[in-house]
């Protein structure tokens, strides 16, 4: 998935170097910034992807959490070993 997130970022950022170009003709403007816009949004789903991977995974450790307190005891009074 790294692999091509990187990928698509690269050719993101190449677009954004032609595009500062000043003499670069408005038909090739278009097309790359087209290009772009369908990049912003790939790459957007990709990282949302990556962000709803992390809060799941972020939930289990929470529910593997035990309860504790300064005493020792967990909520009920019982020890935790």
């Amino acid at each position: 998935m790294m692999d091509l997130f990187e990928s698509k970022m690269k050719r993101l950022e190449e677009i954004v170097e032609r595009l500062e170009e000043r003499e670069i003709p408005l038909g090739e403007s278009l097309s790359l910034f087209e290009e772009g816009v369908a990049l912003v949004r790939e790459l957007d789903g990709i990282l949302q992807g990556a962000e709803g991977k992390i809060r799941m995974l972020m939930e289990d450790l929470r529910l593997k959490e035990l309860p504790w307190d300064e005493t020792g005891k967990g909520d009920e009074g019982d020890e935790i070993r």
